[in-house]
C-alpha cells in the first residue's frame, strides 16, 4: 500500500513537474497544436480533393448552404437584408443571362467592375455558375490600367456598375475596338453600345444551370483574377486557383468564428482580404455579413451595434481612423469580439484595444498571389503571425540577409543565400513546392518569373520572394518590419519606416504622419523626411517634435525634414501612399505643402525657405 502511494505521488509530482515546465518554457503549446490540428485537419480534406479529382468549391458551399439555411440572412446591406435563398435565386437569373443573352461559354473570362452591394455577389455567382472565370477590376483604375488588365487576363467581356459606367468616358471605343463587349447592371442605357443586364434579369428563369458548367477536377484551375497594385508599374492579374479560394474561406473558421457570428466587411470586394476571406469566410460557415459600400469611420460603431456585429475585416490603417474618432460613453459598448486583417501597427493596436475592450486582433499574413500565410492565433500585440518547428516542417520559409545599398539577397561564396539569425531582420523567402505552389500572374511568364529567386540554398530550388522585411523572436512569433521598397538606408544604416512611424505617432499633435527616404544631391542614400497631419485643435511645434526625435530615435533615423499635409493620399486598401511624395521631394518651389527641416542649432524643426534648400543643395548645410 506504500509503495503504491509513492508511485502515485510520484507520478503526480511528474505530471506538475512537466505542466510547470511546459507553462514555463513552452506557454503556448497547447494553443499551437490545437490551431495546427485544425489546419492540418483542413489540408488534408483538401488533399482528398486531389484523389477523387471532385474540388468542392467555395460556389459549391454556398448552392449547399442555400439548400440548408434557405432564409437565413446572408447580406445585410443598406438597411435591406438578402436571404441565402435571395442571392441564390437571383445569381440563378443571371447565370442563364449569361448563357442565352450575353452567349457566354464555360472557360470565359470575364472582367468585373463594381463597388461594394449584393449585385456583385450575384454577378460574381452568376458568371461561376456557367464556368466563367472573373478578373476582379479596382473600381478606381485609369484608363490606361484598364485595357492593360484585359489583356492580362483575355477577358472579352466586361460587366460594370450602374454607378461606374460614367468611368468609361474615354475608353469605351477602345474597348469595343478590342471587340470587349460592355454590360451593366441597368434597365437602360445612355450609351447606345453598352447593354443592360437588369431589364433581362426580370424576365429570365430561376431555375439552376446544369452543374456540369461549374464543375472542376482540379484545385489548380483559375477560378479569379485579382489585380494587385504595383507601386509605379500597371497592375498585375494574380492568378487564384480553386485551391486558393479554399483555403482563405477556411480563415475565420481557422481563428474561431462560428455560424452564430455577424461578420462586418467595409473592405472593398476586389481585393482579396474582403472576396476570399470575408464572404469565402461568411459562406464557408453558414454566417451573416453586414457590407458596406464604403468604409465610414463614423459609422463603424453604431453598425456594429445596430447589427449585432461580432467580427469585422480591416486592412491598413483602418483601426488607426476609428481610434481618431472623438471618444464617446459608448466606445465599449458593442458584440464585437474579434477583428481580422492585417497592417494594425503596435502604438494603434493597443491604443484600439484601451479604447473599445477585449477584442482579440487576429493578424493574417500573405499577400494575394503568395504561397505563405502566418496567422496570429495567439493575438499578441505586434506580431503577424506564429511559427513553430511543425508549421515549419509543413510550410518551408526563410529569412535570409539582405543588402539595403544594392538592394538584393547577401550572397556566400558559393553563390547561395544566408539565413539570419534568430531575431534578425531579413528578407521573408517561401519555397515553391507541390504543398505550396506558386501561381503566378496571367498573361506574363516575365512577371511570374520575376517573383521567384531560384538557387536560393541549393542548386534547382526556388522560392518565392514576398518582398518583407521580418523577423522571427525565440518564442517562434513573427514581425513585419517593412518592405523592402519602402526601408531606406541613410549614414549607412538601415532605417525601418514603420519604426519611425510608430515613434512619431507617440506626439500627441500628430494625428496621422508617413515616413519615407528622399534623394538629396550630394549624399548617398536617402534621408528620412515624414509627411503628417496636425491633430485637429492643437498646432504644430517644432521644439517639442525636436525634443521628441533627439530622445527616442538615433540620429540615422531622426527625419529631416517635415511636410504637413491637410489629408493623406491612401490606395484603396488603405495604405499610406509614399510614391509621389517620394518623387516630390522637400524642394519649398515645387511642394505647395508647408515644410520643415531639423536644425540642430535652433533645437527645433524650422521653416525650409529656398535659402536653406539652396545652401543642402550646394552643400553648405550639415545634414
Amino acid at each position: 500500500m506504500t509503495l503504491s502511494l509513492g508511485w502515485l505521488s510520484a507520478l503526480v509530482a511528474g505530471f506538475i513537474s512537466v505542466h510547470v515546465l511546459q507553462r514555463l518554457y513552452f506557454p503556448y503549446f497547447w494553443r499551437d497544436l490545437l490551431f495546427l490540428l485544425k489546419v492540418i485537419r483542413y489540408g488534408v480534406k483538401l488533399e482528398m480533393f486531389k484523389l477523387t479529382s471532385s474540388v468542392f468549391t467555395v460556389l459549391d458551399r454556398f448552392i449547399q448552404q442555400a439548400q440548408r439555411i434557405p432564409n437565413k440572412p446572408f447580406v445585410i446591406y443598406d438597411g435591406s437584408i438578402y436571404t441565402y435563398r435571395d442571392i441564390e435565386t437571383r445569381s440563378n437569373r443571371l447565370a442563364n443571362v449569361f448563357l442565352e443573352r450575353v452567349k457566354l461559354k464555360k472557360g470565359d473570362c470575364v472582367a468585373l467592375s463594381m463597388n461594394n452591394e449584393p449585385d456583385f455577389l450575384c454577378v460574381w455567382f452568376g458568371l461561376a455558375k456557367v464556368g466563367c472565370s472573373i478578373a476582379f477590376l479596382n473600381t478606381n483604375i485609369k484608363p490606361k490600367s484598364l485595357l492593360h488588365c484585359f489583356n492580362s487576363c483575355g477577358a472579352k467581356t466586361l460587366i460594370v456598375g450602374s454607378d461606374l459606367v460614367e468611368s468609361l468616358d474615354g475608353v469605351l471605343s477602345s474597348l469595343l475596338e478590342d471587340d470587349i463587349q460592355v454590360w451593366t447592371m441597368k434597365n437602360q442605357s445612355e450609351h447606345t453600345q453598352v447593354q443592360t443586364l437588369l431589364d433581362k434579369i426580370d424576365v429570365a428563369s430561376d431555375r439552376p444551370v446544369p452543374a456540369v458548367l461549374r464543375s472542376c477536377t482540379s484545385l489548380k484551375s483559375p477560378t479569379l483574377y485579382i489585380f494587385t497594385s504595383g507601386t509605379t508599374g500597371l497592375p498585375k492579374a494574380a492568378v487564384i486557383t480553386h485551391l486558393q479560394s479554399l483555403k482563405a474561406a477556411a480563415g475565420f473558421w481557422a481563428f474561431g468564428v462560428t455560424e452564430d457570428d455577424v461578420m462586418y466587411i467595409p473592405l472593398p470586394l476586389y481585393h482579396s482580404a474582403a472576396s476570399l476571406i470575408g464572404i469565402g469566410g461568411t459562406i464557408y460557415l453558414g454566417a451573416t455579413c453586414v457590407l458596406k459600400k464604403k468604409f465610414s469611420a463614423s459609422q463603424f460603431w453604431n453598425d456594429c451595434r445596430k447589427h449585432n456585429v461580432t467580427v469585422f475585416q480591416y486592412i491598413g490603417e483602418l483601426c488607426r481612423y476609428l481610434c481618431n474618432q472623438p471618444k464617446t460613453e459608448v466606445d465599449k459598448v458593442h458584440k464585437v469580439r474579434i477583428g481580422v486583417g492585417n497592417g494594425l501597427r503596435q502604438d494603434v493596436w493597443r491604443e484600439f484595444l484601451n479604447r473599445f475592450g477585449n477584442i482579440k486582433m487576429c493578424e493574417v499574413y500573405g499577400s494575394t498571389e503568395g504561397n505563405l500565410v502566418f496567422m496570429n492565433h495567439i493575438g499578441k500585440i505586434g506580431t503577424v503571425g506564429r511559427s513553430n518547428f511543425i508549421y515549419r516542417l509543413l510550410f518551408k520559409y526563410n529569412l535570409v540577409k539582405y543588402d539595403m545599398v544594392k538592394d538584393e539577397p547577401v550572397k556566400d561564396q558559393h553563390g547561395f543565400c544566408q539565413q539570419v539569425d534568430r531575431g534578425e531582420t531579413g528578407l521573408l523567402l517561401s519555397k515553391v513546392s507541390a504543398l505550396t505552389p506558386f501561381f503566378g500572374y496571367a498573361g506574363s511568364k516575365q512577371l511570374t518569373e520575376k517573383k521567384l529567386l531560384r538557387n536560393v540554398f541549393v542548386k534547382g530550388d526556388a522560392y518565392f520572394n514576398t518582398g518583407d522585411l521580418m523577423a522571427e523572436d525565440q518564442k517562434g512569433f513573427i514581425c513585419f518590419r517593412d518592405r523592402v521598397g519602402d526601408t531606406f538606408r541613410w549614414k549607412g544604416e538601415n532605417v525601418a519606416t514603420t519604426e519611425v512611424t510608430e515613434i512619431l505617432g507617440l506626439v500627441d499633435f500628430i494625428q496621422e504622419v508617413n515616413v519615407y527616404g528622399v534623394a538629396v544631391p550630394g549624399h548617398e542614400g536617402r534621408a528620412g523626411m515624414a509627411a503628417m497631419i496636425v491633430r485637429p485643435g492643437l498646432t504644430f511645434n517644432g521644439q517639442k517634435l525636436f525634443e521628441h526625435v533627439m530622445k527616442d530615435l538615433p540620429a540615422y533615423a531622426r527625419p529631416l525634414f517635415l511636410r504637413l499635409q491637410e489629408f493623406m493620399e491612401m490606395t484603396s486598401t488603405f495604405k499610406q501612399q509614399k510614391f509621389k511624395l517620394v518623387q516630390s521631394g522637400f524642394n519649398p518651389s515645387t511642394v505647395t505643402d508647408p515644410l520643415y527641416v531639423l536644425d540642430y542649432q535652433q533645437k527645433s524643426y524650422i521653416p525650409l525657405t529656398d535659402s536653406i534648400y539652396q545652401s543642402i543643395l550646394a552643400g553648405e548645410r550639415k545634414l
